[in-house]
């Protein structure tokens, strides 16, 4: 890498003091040129001190949630390359130089750092690699990709995704959005396998497995309602459609049979149905002219950037 090139080491974190100061000396002296970035989201422990003190520079992000520290992270460094990692201390420090590099040699955009092959006994909970596994399933399926670790919270980025991404993101979905806006504006993902660690003893997780199941969920649905519009309101018509059609079968026939209708709250339904399944495939197929629309201008300005 020239030596005016510049890498950012960011760290998000919410009361880390446990392990915070670990990563920061871990990443200090896997890259001795890097500048480290701690933005603590309001913490209630030292978790702020602790970075400082082990030479970090520390930004408050008093918005509660990872997409708002992302989002702060994007909009105030500036880097030609930029490390996103964890204050947990599960990510090893020492395989950065393996993510950096297809990013610094131009052969990708971001590169994930793929903690599936490699992890420790209770590093993950069943249910979260259970959420990861449907949510990495879909992604694939609608992009035509076989991308293995969606959520992964360890990634290199080029400067040209952060100018390219706004997150919309409050929480730990932020990762899966990641994936998914540089997939949408065809930037090129690698991966990379890491070895995962559980988090050291006294240190916890913030996820809940009831809480951030149910996100899994809803962000399965907006995967498909903001980056398959045609799809998600076209499923959704098509079922609105059958009910519709099947409620009015019973009108149909007995119209056919007595020349009166009977039914009338049914009629009424049938016909709400499947006009509403008309307005919905109408909304579907504006959306989507409308995400082409501006994949055609985005392509545009990144053709004339280079």
């Amino acid at each position: 890498m020239s030596p005016e090139k510049t890498i950012a080491i960011l760290i998000p974190c919410f009361n880390e003091e446990i392990t915070v100061g670990k990563v920061v000396k871990d990443f200090r002296n896997a890259i001795p040129l890097a500048k480290i970035y701690v933005f603590d989201n309001n913490s209630t422990d030292k978790t702020a001190e602790v970075a400082k003190a082990s030479g970090a520079v520390v930004i408050r992000e008093k918005k509660k949630g990872k997409g708002h520290v992302v989002q702060s992270m994007f909009e105030i460094v500036e880097a030609d390359y930029y490390v996103m990692v964890d204050g947990d201390d599960t990510y090893p420090a020492e395989h950065v130089t393996d993510l950096l590099k297809p990013v610094i040699e131009d052969q990708a955009d971001m590169v994930v750092g793929n903690r599936l092959l490699v992890y420790e006994e209770h590093a993950f909970r069943p249910l979260h690699v259970m959420g990861n596994g449907l949510v990495r399933w879909l992604v694939n399926t609608l992009f035509g990709v076989s991308l293995k670790d969606i959520m992964s919270g360890y990634r290199v980025m080029s400067k040209k995704v952060i100018d390219g991404i706004t997150i919309m993101a409050k929480g730990f979905e932020v990762e899966t959005e990641l994936t998914l806006q540089c997939l949408n504006k065809g930037l090129v993902i690698q991966e990379v396998g890491i070895p995962y660690r559980e988090r050291p003893e006294g240190s916890f997780s913030k996820l809940s497995t009831i809480k951030d199941g149910y996100k899994v969920i809803m962000e399965i649905l907006m995967i498909l309602r903001d980056y398959k519009p045609l799809l998600f309101f076209g499923v959704s018509s098509a079922f609105l459609f059958i009910s519709g059609a099947a409620s009015g079968l019973v009108v149909v026939l007995e119209f056919i049979e007595t020349r009166f209708i009977t039914h009338v709250p049914l009629a009424i339904l049938s016909v709400g149905l499947v006009l509403s399944s008309v307005l919905l495939i109408g909304i579907g197929l504006v959306l989507d002219s409308i995400k082409n629309r501006f994949n055609e201008i985005y392509s545009s300005i990144q053709r004339r950037k280079s």
